[in-house]
């Protein structure tokens, strides 16, 4: 027997575009994740970026559970003395919806270098349109929705 090892130049990349409307930040966070990683192949190989592009639109009708609208913080810090600046979660989706996603996608791959190549293939859109019909994107529902 002998151990499977893949390699970038024999893996095949696709395109899947995921709706966001109505769905959870978290739930959909984490199935974009496993689609950048490449864990939901077969070829999955842990040092090499098997992972697919994935398409993310209407960004800004995500949806959060409970009292997170007013109680979910997010801090940036500009590096000057009392530089600290913090935004709710209501208030990063008026000043930029497609943040709130590429955030919450980023804390659930590496942060290495591998998952900075896996992140850039992630591309959210807060409209219905995007630039990449050429790509013929999959459309793409849940893993966890064929669970139920």
């Amino acid at each position: 027997m002998k151990t499977f090892s893949a390699k970038s130049e024999e893996l095949q990349k696709d395109w899947h575009i995921v709706d966001a409307e109505g769905k959870t930040l978290g739930r959909l966070a984490t199935d974009i994740a496993i689609l950048l990683r490449g864990k939901h192949k077969v070829t999955y190989t842990t040092h090499v970026d098997s992972g697919d592009n994935v398409i993310v639109i209407n960004a800004d009708k995500i949806e959060v559970t409970g009292k997170k609208g007013e109680g979910k913080l997010y801090r940036h810090h500009t590096g000057f003395i009392g530089g600290l600046k913090t935004f709710t979660f209501n208030q990063m989706m008026q000043k930029d919806a497609r943040k709130v996603i590429e955030i919450a996608v980023w804390g659930m791959i590496p942060h290495n270098r591998l998952g900075r190549r896996q992140i850039r293939k992630l591309h959210v859109y807060t409209g219905t349109s995007h630039p990449h019909e050429a790509q013929q994107p999959v459309a793409f529902d849940s893993f966890f929705s064929k669970a139920k």
